[in-house]
């Protein structure tokens, strides 16, 4: 062990339950947001760095975290987006060949806090009956009563927008400048391995910051749009919302994964909702109702779209649902270019079920430019 005397720490939730634990190194700290679990046994580096757990502490179900140290090929944005890391055994000496860095080096890099000698199964198991709730994870542990105020103090995730925070400030471009296929993403939280599969399709694509209008985006001259994943609540983007409104009114091509997925349901009037815990792993069954095929697949949401008023909506078809719970798992407009999922077809956990997505929207922009 490369820290004999690692500091004690704990984890305060919201209804006061207290979970102990030990700082990873010897660093003192403190870090608050919302709780939440990843079933992954691998890809703890693309949970870090991807935007849509802005603001959340992470914990990781599966035993030993770091064993496999960091790469930059790994990551899914600029720097680490989660909170904070909550995990059971985490490995300071790292094995493979290919990895830059440890993972210790890697988060450190990063200003991120994270504890260990967590008793992660019963934590697990007290959010999946409790439900995600704020926490703070910290070293201080002696100021349990100080914790409490100020954790009191930190906004629900439920209306909160975050898709600010994780969004580009300036557009960018990514892909090959010479294609002839453009693609205008609106950035609201994108993983960078969306915009590789793009860019492996043939695509250029340009990447908008969030508050970007449909007549900015439509000036560039695009072929189709996409609207990325993201952190947050989606109701309060209220842009993001009239952005897929005034794609749909043209009936452009429109592909949404995620939070984009939920944004394109609520320019619908279809609502959305906060999940008890959410989805969060890499190997959740999805059925495609169009073709009758099990998809296993990568997931990282806490809202999902209301079933009901989607069925009752006329003008939108399910295509995917979730085999654990029956939640939406995609949809399409009937009468429009328009089809969206709520799950990472980009992220392939080993199986590579759900890449199809891609070839599918480029099959669209290119029907809709003959």
């Amino acid at each position: 062990m490369k820290y004999s005397n690692k500091r004690p720490a704990l984890i305060l939730l919201a209804d006061g339950t207290i979970f102990h634990g030990k700082a990873v190194g010897d660093k003192e700290g403190t870090s608050f947001g919302e709780v939440c679990f990843n079933t992954g046994m691998t890809g703890y580096q693309e949970i870090f760095t991807d935007p849509s757990y802005f603001g959340q502490l992470m914990v990781t179900t599966n035993a030993h975290i770091g064993n496999y140290g960091a790469t930059d090929e790994e990551t899914e944005s600029d720097d680490v987006k989660i909170a904070g890391l909550i995990c059971r055994n985490f490995s300071y000496v790292h094995s493979r060949q290919n990895a830059e860095e440890s993972l210790e080096e890697f988060l450190n890099k990063n200003n991120l806090f994270a504890i260990s000698d967590v008793d992660t199964r019963a934590l697990v198991s007290y959010i999946r009956d409790n439900g995600a709730m704020n926490a703070v994870i910290s070293t201080d542990v002696d100021n349990i009563e100080g914790l409490k105020k100020q954790l009191s103090e930190v906004p629900s995730m439920n209306g909160l927008e975050l898709a600010s925070k994780v969004s580009t400030t300036e557009p960018y471009f990514f892909g090959d400048e010479k294609s002839s296929l453009k693609i205008a993403a609106l950035d609201i939280g994108v993983k960078r391995n969306i915009l590789r599969h793009f860019a492996k399709r043939g695509a250029y694509i340009k990447v908008f910051p969030y508050n970007t209008s449909y007549s900015e985006m439509k000036a560039w001259g695009p072929d189709g749009y996409f609207l990325s994943n993201g952190p947050g609540d989606p109701e309060p983007l209220k842009n993001a919302i009239q952005v897929a409104r005034d794609v749909l009114e043209e009936d452009q091509p429109l592909f949404g994964i995620c939070l984009g997925h939920q944004v394109i349901a609520l320019a619908n009037g279809i609502s959305t909702y906060k999940m008890h815990n959410g989805h969060r792993g890499i190997n959740h069954p999805v059925k495609n109702l169009l073709t009758g095929k099990g998809e296993i697949t990568s997931q990282n949401h806490g809202f999902a779209i209301n079933r009901e008023e989607t069925e009752a909506n006329d003008q939108i078809e399910i295509t995917h649902v979730h085999l654990n719970d029956h939640t939406v798992a995609g949809i399409r407009v009937k009468d429009k270019n328009c089809f969206s999922v709520q799950y990472h077809p980009e992220a392939s956990p080993g199986p590579n079920d759900a890449t199809y997505l891609f070839d599918q929207f480029i099959e669209n922009i290119q029907k809709a430019t003959v």
